[in-house]
């Protein structure tokens, strides 16, 4: 099992940046497929990024893609979101998940989640 906590939300201008990390309070993670969803009030959760336990990515929603990247080290135990060209549209909570096998698309899939962080895009 893993214990995931997610740092490096906050609030910033449209255009900006922001990364997010996501690190393993207890376990390993290099086991695991991780992934980013974001939440918007009122609505279900949605997958912002995934990526294999081997590092490699899969494509991202239209909505993400070209401006946000996700990455891992498992040496260092970590995954990361590189948040680039910042919209309020991003304005969320987001998730670090993880779960067993392969990287997946979908929520019900992921085994373990962290405690969500705010990220807040003025305009």
């Amino acid at each position: 099992q893993v214990q995931l906590v997610e740092s490096g939300g906050g609030s910033v201008q449209t255009g900006g940046s922001l990364r997010l990390s996501c690190g393993a309070s207890t376990g390993t993670l290099g086991g695991y497929a991780m992934a980013w969803f974001r939440q918007f009030p009122g609505k279900e959760r949605e997958l912002v990024a995934a990526v294999s336990r081997n590092g490699l990515a899969m494509p991202y929603p239209f909505s993400v893609k070209g401006r946000f990247t996700i990455s891992r080290d498992n040496v260092k135990n970590t995954a990361a979101l590189q948040m680039n060209s910042l919209k309020p549209e991003d304005t969320a909570v987001y998730y670090c998940a993880a779960r067993l096998g392969a990287a997946s698309n979908y929520v019900s899939e992921y085994q373990y989640w962290g405690q969500g962080t705010q990220v807040t895009v003025t305009s």
